[in-house]
């Protein structure tokens, strides 16, 4: 995240106050616990809103009628016949910090939330990101080969890991075996940086085959410990070193092309190692950046993915690298909420419309920040005041949710890996939708009302209807053909 840009400003409503800490819902009282389709034997829609009279309620059901020969601003046409990307999936970042907060609590309370979280039958968040070596949101700042320059990582070890991280991920793989995991470096070894430490400072070039077999030493060791890693990127914020703040590195932009065609991608070749990789992890300011990487001779062999966060820029500046190179896959890696800010626990519609954005620009996937922080955004030994998807109360450990959980709720509940994304129109501008046909052909429309209350008028078709939107809410709708 740049130094300048808070998240705040990035939401401009989030966080949360104690009070939304003591009155946080229950996740097993307001969840899906049945697969959505089940709902669809009785009627043709069925529906689930969130607003302020409740999370994630089964609304009344709707049927399709024939199209009415009037129109709306509020009306929203349907074409499942035009499709864009494939989904890939939703989830949020098991952090140093989010698995020390995990493993605070007892098995069976752990085995509850990561059920609701990442089973395929409630939540299934299943695209997670994890740190390689220590962020901004670590108990410490560590990394895997610290000390005097060994470029021979004689000393390598992913010791620090096997505490807490390595059983949260195993114990989450375990309620979702088809768990995509990214993960990120804030920073490589100090010994490889300008400035000897972790905390700032600029890659050395004359270290990249060193830090190649890094990533490769990680992947390996995670792979060893139960762990498959799908994916990497090569610095997580390659354009900022946050004032030498907390762990952080930058890299040019002709430093990270050559590392991934001259060193990462003919490593991995040459130990058999599938593992994507993905590139600059960053705002979306970077657009330039991406398209003249892709652009570099002998690159786009070894990466087709661009890594997005949002606290910079507008998302629709992600369709200029999807128009010059339109096989290209887009990710969004990081955004989250601050801890201090009010509208913490009920800023879902906010969102929701983040993610429709996102969605509607051509990303597969979308991973937010720290699945879980206690009530003052802890551990952190970072500048930031971010809060966790789930928050747990560092004496009590009563667990509260943010907006943000409900918004995904919304979208990963439903919204299935390999789902197509299909066009959705309206001339309303303070009305979001998003729809996608998941592959065994059932369809998904959710809808974010940031305005007063109101009716759409759904158009599939020659088939329409009618359905109520709450104010500041989310309503998703599912159906089949």
């Amino acid at each position: 995240m740049s130094p300048d840009f808070s998240r705040r400003d990035f939401l401009k409503a989030s966080g949360m106050g104690a009070a939304a800490l003591a009155a946080g819902s229950r996740i097993a009282e307001a969840m899906p616990t049945r697969h959505p389709s089940d709902a669809l034997k009785s009627a043709d829609l069925s529906i689930w809103v969130t607003s302020s009279a409740g999370k994630m309620q089964v609304g009344p059901a709707l049927t399709w009628r024939s199209a009415s020969e009037k129109s709306s601003a509020y009306a929203v046409v349907l074409d499942p016949t035009k499709t864009f990307q494939e989904i890939l999936g939703f989830g949020a970042a098991f952090t140093d910090a989010a698995c020390y907060m995990f493993n605070q609590l007892s098995p069976d309370v752990r085995q509850t939330l990561f059920h609701k979280l990442f089973h395929a039958s409630e939540m299934g968040l299943n695209v997670c990101r994890t740190c390689i070596g220590a962020s901004d949101y670590s108990t410490k700042a560590y990394s895997y080969d610290e000390g005097d320059p060994d470029p021979d990582l004689k000393r390598f070890s992913i010791e620090h890991d096997r505490a807490y991280i390595l059983p949260m991920l195993r114990e989450a793989r375990k309620v979702n075996p088809n768990l995509f995991l990214l993960s990120s470096p804030w920073t490589p070894p100090g010994w490889m940086k300008s400035n000897n430490s972790m905390l700032g400072g600029n890659m050395r070039r004359q270290y990249m085959s060193s830090y190649a077999n890094y990533f490769a030493k990680f992947i390996q060791g995670y792979e060893a410990e139960g762990i498959p890693i799908q994916a990497v990127t090569i610095q997580n914020e390659v354009d900022t070193d946050q004032d030498g703040r907390m762990p952080a590195c930058t890299w040019p932009q002709e430093y990270e092309a050559d590392f991934v065609r001259q060193h990462l991608g003919p490593t991995f070749e040459r130990n058999g190692i599938k593992t994507k990789i993905w590139l600059i992890d960053h705002n979306y300011n970077l657009w330039g950046r991406a398209i003249a990487e892709l652009e570099t001779p002998d690159l786009h062999q070894y990466a087709n993915d661009i890594a997005w966060h949002g606290y910079v820029g507008e998302v629709e500046w992600i369709d200029r690298v999807h128009h010059a190179f339109p096989d290209v896959k887009m990710h969004w890696t990081e955004g989250g909420p601050a801890y201090d800010d009010p509208h913490y626990a009920d800023d879902w519609a906010e969102w929701s419309k983040t993610f429709s954005g996102i969605l509607r620009h051509h990303c597969n996937s979308i991973t937010a920040w720290n699945l879980a922080l206690d009530e003052k955004g802890r551990p952190n030994i970072g500048p930031f005041n971010c809060g966790g998807l789930v928050t747990i109360n560092s004496e009590s450990k009563e667990i509260s949710y943010s907006g943000q959980l409900w918004a995904f709720a919304h979208y990963s509940s439903f919204i299935r890996r390999a789902a197509h994304r299909f066009d959705t129109q309206s001339q309303a501008t303070d009305l979001y939708h998003t729809g996608f046909e998941n592959p065994d052909g059932q369809r998904v429309l959710v809808l974010t009302n940031s305005g007063a209350a109101r009716n759409c008028e759904l158009h599939l078709g020659q088939a329409s209807a009618s359905v109520s939107l709450a104010t500041n809410s989310i309503t998703t709708l599912v159906w089949r053909d």
